[in-house]
Parts: C-alpha cells; structure tokens; sequence
C-alpha cells in the first residue's frame, strides 16, 4: 500500500496450488490478473469455478488451451495495458487455431461490443457478475462460438464458491460486491453493479477454513468495505466475529468511505489486538468544491475531524489514503487545499493519480479541462509532498521494536527478507532462521520513505 507514485495496474499468473500430472485435464487455464485487490480475489473466484468444471491451471502461457485475462477500468491507462497485451498474445493464437481467448472483469462489462466486434483475438467476454458461466462460454468458444455474459446482478456474491486460492500466508476475503456511493469519476457502479452483502456465516466459515490451511493473515474486501450489512450485522460486526475466530490471524480491510466510518468500527478496530492499525481512507481531494463536483458526500472538515477522531481512539494507527490531481475544474487553490490536508492528516502512504474521464460517469459530462502538463506538475507536488510525510513518520521509527509477519525473500536479494508490521509497512530484515507465516520482532535501523530496514531481536 506504500507506492508513493502513480500507480500501474499490475498484472501476474497467480501460482495455483497445483500443476499439471498424469490426471491433469487436458484442458488448461492460464490467467493474468490486472488492477485492484479485488479482481486479485475475483480471479481465485473464476479458478474455483473452472476448476469444479474439470479445467486446471497453469503458469506457462505456451501450455494454455484458455487464456484469460481479468481486466481493470478504473483509469484509461489500464484499458489501453490490455489492448496492447491483446496484441501481443496473436502470436499464440498463430500457433494454436483452437486457443481461446476472454476478457474478464470491469473492462469486460464496460467495452463488451467493441472487445467482440473489433479485437477479432477475443473469443468470450465474461462481467464481474457472470462468472459462473465461464465454463459455458468457453465450452462455446472451444466449438467455434463467440460469446458475452455481462449482466449485472442485484444478488451474486459467490458466497457458495471456494475460490482457488494462490498458496501463500495471506488471502484476499470478498464481504461484498459493487458501490452505491456513485462518485462522479467512478465507474464502479456501472461495472461492478449495485451493492450486496455476502452472509456473515459464509465469510466465518471461509475465514476459518483459511486458519485451518495455514493462512496468517486476511484482508477483507469491497468496494465500499465498511457499507457492508447482513440482517442488522454491520462491518463493524463482521469484523470483530472474524477477528475472534483465531487471535493470531491478522486481519485487514479495504477499501472504506469515510461517509460510513462509523465510531462503532473504529471502536471495533481498537477493541481487539489482531485488527491491524491500519486504515486506508480515500479522501481524494482537499477542497470541498472539488469534494463537491466529485460526489463524495463529505467536507474536507468533516474528514479531518474523522482522522482526529480515529487517531485519538486508535493510538498509533497508520493511514492511507487516495487522491486524485487534476480533477474537471481544479484550479491551483483547490489543488492547493489538497497539499494543506496532507500535511495536516500526515498520511503514512497514498495512491495518487492523474484524473482519467472515464466515459458514462457523471464527470465524464464535465470535460477534461485541466492540461496533462497541469495535471501531472500537481501531481509531481502531492508525491513530492507524501514522500516527505512518510520519510518523516518512518524516521520516528529509528530504534523502535515492530512486530513483523515474515512473507519471504525480499525481491532485491535472497539473503535479505521480507514482510509486513502491523500497521501495513514493508520491512527488510536479515532471515535469522524465520519462515514465512512466523512472527518477529524487528528493530529498526534504518528507513526510506516507503521500507523500514532492520535486524531480528529475540522475544522477551
């Protein structure tokens, strides 16, 4: 959550807990993943199904009778990320006539006719709340037809569905699907649909499972994470019934709108040791009339009373946040208010962004009338600004003890490791014997803007 710079869509081939055998079906999928935590988890969710459906993964594209790639349209940027990855994929359509090719997710659902009419690679195109008919899309597809499933729904949740999770200590947890909110630059709820809950017995009974397969930590996910309700249970309920299921699982969540942060959640947070002391809070903008033409249903008053308030509950407690530059009509003084809120709320980390229109929004009707060379000064500044923050609250770290959940080798050197305190920092420390999935104590030697860098102390 660190990454003090504009933040790409990433993609990956999840490693699925299993490879190909004798037994192995003959068909295989190899996916890639791009965007959020929640196309990460939507990704294991399309695995699940497939696989109930006699399909296997595979990590290796050349081996792959289906290639799917599971999309973002959160920014311009990450739509055209995956038509230049369509392009590149011709050549194992070349070399295999019969491999099938599908658009997954948000773009899915979003660009559905132009994918099918005019990217000829593209063989099914499958929304965020189709995926139960992956299997028969592809089944089509592997005969000869094209197809498309986007329709949104007012009630799929996959609460049945065992994702096919990526080995590993930590999990990506689904509560809830799509966003009521409808800021106007987001197409969430045009791509993801309405909210709905899953049951707080389904998300325990997945958590415990998980505990039961070795998983450390979790990160509980919606779009709008603490709208979510099930009956008269609240997130704030969910998540203390999830945290009492193992004291050792830590337990995260994201992502929240401040508009339904409530006292009782915070509260909730503060109540019980194994909820991380970390809260991403996006507050995109720091003038209330940018605030207002977004949509977003709160003042740059009330959010700061609200970070107050969570850090006089919460002692020590991180936060992030998001924050957008550029916005339709964004002069220097509001851009100017956004720089003054940082410093005051003195986040640990942020996403920051150059506004991208996405079409059929609200603000898409505004214009983008801020120049890219405008945008991306401001944008150079709230960076310049949050690096400076966040080397300053990690300096005060120098000397401290931070408890570490050890992830592995750090991705510079095999003889350094890595992982995560509780307030959601990277620290690299020497390994001393530490496994992946056990605690330590790390005292702090030195830090960056964006990693603590330390040695492993013994428990007392």
């Amino acid at each position: 959550m660190y990454e003090l710079s504009v933040i790409e869509p990433s993609v990956k081939a999840p490693e699925f807990p299993f490879e190909e055998s004798s037994l192995t079906p003959a068909r295989r999928v190899y996916i890639e993943t791009y965007g959020c935590q929640m196309n990460a988890a939507d990704s294991e969710i399309v695995m699940g199904v497939l696989n109930d459906n006699g399909y296997a993964h595979t990590a290796d594209i050349a081996k792959a009778d289906v290639v799917l790639l599971n999309t973002c349209s959160i920014r311009e940027k990450a739509e055209e990320k995956i038509y230049h990855r369509l392009d590149s994929l011709k050549q194992y359509k070349r070399k295999n006539k019969a491999l099938v090719v599908g658009i997954l997710g948000c773009m899915a659902e979003r660009l559905r006719k132009e994918l099918i009419e005019e990217k000829s690679i593209v063989d099914l195109v499958c929304g965020p709340d189709e995926y139960r008919k992956a299997p028969e899309l592809i089944e089509n597809a592997l005969h000869g037809s094209r197809g498309v499933a986007v329709k949104l729904s007012r009630v799929e949740t996959y609460d049945d569905i065992s994702p096919l999770r990526i080995e590993g200590i930590s999990a990506w947890i689904s509560v809830m699907r799509g966003c009521d909110k409808f800021c106007s630059f987001c197409v969430v709820p045009f791509t993801r649909g309405r909210e709905r809950s899953r049951t707080l017995l389904g998300v325990v009974n997945e958590i415990r499972r998980l505990v039961d397969s070795g998983v450390k930590e979790c990160t509980l996910l919606g779009q709008n994470v603490n709208s979510y309700m099930d009956g008269e249970c609240d997130f704030a309920d969910l998540l203390a019934t999830v945290a009492d299921v193992d004291s050792t699982l830590r337990v995260r969540f994201t992502t929240s709108h401040p508009q339904d942060m409530s006292l009782k959640l915070i509260e909730t947070i503060a109540s019980r040791n194994n909820l991380c002391k970390y809260i991403h809070l996006p507050v995109q903008s720091g003038s209330d009339r940018i605030l207002q033409k977004m949509n977003r249903t709160y003042t740059s008053e009330h959010y700061l009373r609200l970070a107050e308030t969570i850090r006089t509950i919460i002692p020590g407690v991180a936060l992030s946040t998001d924050i957008i530059s550029g916005f339709c009509t964004e002069t220097e003084s509001d851009h100017e208010e956004t720089l003054a809120l940082m410093s005051e709320v003195r986040y640990d980390g942020a996403y920051m962004f150059k506004y991208s229109p996405r079409e059929g929004t609200k603000a898409y009707e505004y214009g983008d009338d801020v120049p890219d060379e405008v945008k991306t000064r401001r944008l150079n500044e709230i960076i310049t600004t949050q690096q400076g923050i966040s080397r300053q609250l990690n300096d005060a770290l120098v000397g401290t003890v931070e408890n570490v959940l050890v992830e592995g080798p750090s991705k510079k050197s095999a003889e350094q490791w890595c992982g995560r305190t509780d307030t959601n920092k990277v620290a690299i420390f020497t390994p001393d014997g530490a496994k992946p999935g056990e605690f330590r104590n790390v005292r702090i030697a030195s830090v960056t803007s964006a990693t603590l860098f330390g040695e492993v102390v013994p428990n007392n």
